[in-house]
């Protein structure tokens, strides 16, 4: 079975964007719900608190790629420790919904932290039981229909949201053989993309960056839209990255080959939360300015014209690295 860690390549695209209340999460750890009846601790003075761990470092999890194969995913302690401080950066301490669907309101992660000590951390207080290097948050409840939930044993941890970049840590030898080979014909497609014969030269050869403005006018369309939508959400959506794309589509400027593929596996990966039908959603207008399912369409095809994608080529990122796998039986 192959072994991907999770890395942020790229702090402004990748990164945990949301929490998720679930029953069962993938790090099969559970947190503890504090409320006016069950005050078991003189530590808790204050009820609606759900203290849970986040991420375990160096966890294996198992996922289910678009073929229905598995494979297992964890985080090195040192990108544990980056996604928190990311997470409290961008502000998204109010992002959470419930078992990876509805987004609910009047929650708020009011403290974070990552375990430092086996011994004196006060995980120890609250009875959490994790690893050294472990992300914990707690939170504040103000939702009585959460609180309810939480009453009723419905929910009782913390599940992630968020995009990571996948880098092979181990496959069999056939699955080497293979990777290899793609990776030998990446190399020679990326060289034929960036070397351009010149009469101007004498050498009759000189490297120059390709561009491309060929896409779709869905593709500027779904920009302009995803830049109004964020206007009337104050601007609050999307990195400053994910701006200036937008600008660029909505107005047909080219864009490089580099471009196009992180324009690729940001809308692969990000798919899931796109939902035309919520148009307040960051999710929705994110996916939107990078220039919705037309510029994965497009991106796609323009990838698989210049030689930089498999015809076949499948998404290991069809589940959540903090959901529980889709296909049990292979646990």
């Amino acid at each position: 079975m192959k072994l991907f860690e999770l890395i942020i390549e790229d702090e402004e695209l990748d990164g945990v964007f949301a929490m998720s209340f679930v029953s069962e999460p993938a790090i099969e750890a559970h947190g503890m719900f504090f409320h006016k009846d069950e005050v078991t601790f003189k530590e808790i003075k204050e009820e609606g608190l759900f203290v849970a761990p986040i991420l375990i470092p160096n966890k294996k999890i198992l996922r289910v790629d678009g073929m229905g194969e598995p494979y297992e995913v964890f985080f090195s302690p040192q990108t544990v420790k980056k996604l928190s401080q990311l997470y409290l950066k961008k502000k998204y301490q109010d992002a959470v919904t419930i078992e990876h669907e509805d987004q609910v309101e009047n929650i708020t992660m009011v403290e974070s932290w990552i375990k430092e000590s086996k011994l004196q951390d006060k995980s120890k207080l609250y009875g959490i039981d994790v690893p050294v290097g472990s992300w914990i948050g707690t939170f504040k409840i103000d939702n009585e229909e959460v609180k309810e939930q939480f009453r009723n044993g419905d929910i009782s941890a913390v599940s992630i949201e968020g995009l990571f970049e996948h880098e092979l840590i181990k496959a069999s030898k056939e699955e080497l053989f293979n990777i290899e080979e793609q990776e030998a014909e990446y190399i020679l497609s990326k060289i034929r993309a960036l070397i351009k014969r010149d009469s101007r030269y004498k050498s009759k050869q000189r490297v120059d960056m390709e561009s491309y403005s060929d896409y779709p006018d869905g593709v500027k369309n779904n920009a302009k839209r995803g830049i109004e939508l964020n206007e009337n959400q104050n601007n609050k959506c999307a990195t400053p990255t994910g701006k200036i794309r937008a600008r660029q589509l909505s107005k047909g400027e080219p864009i490089s080959l580099a471009t196009i593929k992180r324009m690729y596996s940001y809308l692969s990966r990000a798919e899931t939360y796109y939902d035309p039908n919520k148009t307040t959603e960051c999710g929705t207008i994110s996916y939107l300015l990078w220039g919705g399912k037309a510029a994965l369409g497009w991106s796609r095809n323009k990838l698989r014209e210049l030689g930089e994608l498999e015809e076949n080529e499948v998404s290991i990122t069809s589940t959540y690295p903090g959901e529980v796998s889709k296909k049990e039986d292979d646990r």
